[in-house]
């Protein structure tokens, strides 16, 4: 199974990463433990979402698609929560 997943940081809610694995568990861990460059500033990380798919390219394709300005416009609006001002961190 290839995981697409969303994650948010609880140090600063303003930020959120795509990313793809397949072992999301792992993977999160990871992101909490400063062992990727992307996300490393902004630790800890939670799960806001994640999409199990059969097929890697479909994976990546829509991986690729959510980090495109139309696919951050379709997350933010219909896969997680929203950050109002008051929400900020």
């Amino acid at each position: 199974m290839h995981y697409v997943y969303i994650i948010r940081s609880s140090s600063d809610s303003r930020q959120v990463y795509f990313g793809t694995s397949e072992n999301l568990k792992q993977r999160i861990a990871d992101h909490n433990a400063g062992r990727s460059p992307h996300t490393s500033k902004y630790v800890p990380w939670e799960l806001e979402c994640y999409f199990a798919l059969v097929d890697k390219q479909q994976a990546y394709d829509f991986e690729k698609y959510l980090k495109s300005h139309s696919g951050r416009a379709f997350a933010s609006k219909r896969l997680y929560r929203r950050v109002t001002k008051e929400q900020k961190n």
